[in-house]
């Protein structure tokens, strides 16, 4: 099962943490994968390590907030492959911060990347799945786009924002064999929270109360989140769309 053969991905975010897992974990049932991130040095570092290994791995240099460099590189995509079968909206930036603590300003940086980003290439690379009547879109939205999150305003309203991009995309093309679905982690142990601690006045706190938000009194693993976003990009998944997934260590059950 969750044989992901010869299919065609893309994934967003790829040269660390979240997207780091999902690429290895596409890489290693057997897809060709076009791994994205704005981090040159460390994606081309670790396609290079996919290569080596013998799995079939592209870099592509992306700052998803560029609109015209998403739709160039899903061009290119599509003039060499003919085709994409998944695409893995990762990239997410976040902050710490209550509503008067932010700035309109961090609230646009968030949203460019957050919701602009998976918005641009989905757009760019909607119509040839549709064109195919074939395609599964993945968004990362988050525990904080279902439930609130103390002091994370901002981050909440963006992945919010996705969940409502996924629910409305999915809705719009489920009878043309489109599927879009988003994952929502609660936390889990990447670079990217290792630097929303840093910004803490005491990290280790932090950290002990980040963990004892999930029921199960840890946070998750990349590699958990990866397999998520493997079943919901194989064929097994064919009747899933429009879905929240929560893999959250229990947090969404309730206190």
């Amino acid at each position: 099962m969750f044989d992901l053969t010869d299919k065609i991905t893309y994934v967003t975010g790829a040269a660390s943490g979240i997207g780091r897992a999902i690429t290895q974990c596409f890489a290693d049932a057997g897809a060709i994968v076009y791994a994205a991130d704005v981090n040159e040095t460390e994606g081309r570092a670790f396609v290079g390590s996919l290569n080596q290994a013998g799995k079939t791995a592209h870099f592509v240099p992306l700052d998803v907030t560029d609109r015209e460099r998403c739709e160039a590189v899903a061009r290119d995509v599509l003039e060499k492959e003919k085709r994409l079968d998944v695409l893995v909206n990762n990239a997410g930036v976040g902050g710490v911060g209550k509503l008067l603590e932010t700035t309109a300003e961090e609230l646009l940086r968030q949203w460019q990347v957050n919701l602009l980003g998976p918005f641009h290439l989905t757009r760019t690379f909607l119509p040839a799945m549709l064109q195919r009547g074939a395609g599964s879109i993945i968004n990362m939205a988050s525990i904080g786009g279902v439930v609130a999150v103390r002091d994370r305003a901002t981050y909440c309203i963006t992945k919010f924002a996705v969940v409502g991009l996924t629910k409305s995309v999915a809705l719009d093309y489920a009878d043309r064999g489109v599927r879009v679905n988003c994952i929502c982690p609660g936390r889990v142990y990447t670079e990217f929270v290792k630097e929303r601690l840093a910004e803490y006045p005491d990290p280790e706190k932090a950290y002990q109360e980040m963990s004892a938000t999930q029921a199960v009194g840890r946070m998750g693993e990349p590699e958990e989140i990866a397999a998520a976003a493997l079943y919901l990009a194989a064929d097994e998944s064919r009747f899933v769309t429009g879905a929240t997934f929560m893999i959250d260590g229990g947090w969404s059950a309730g206190k």
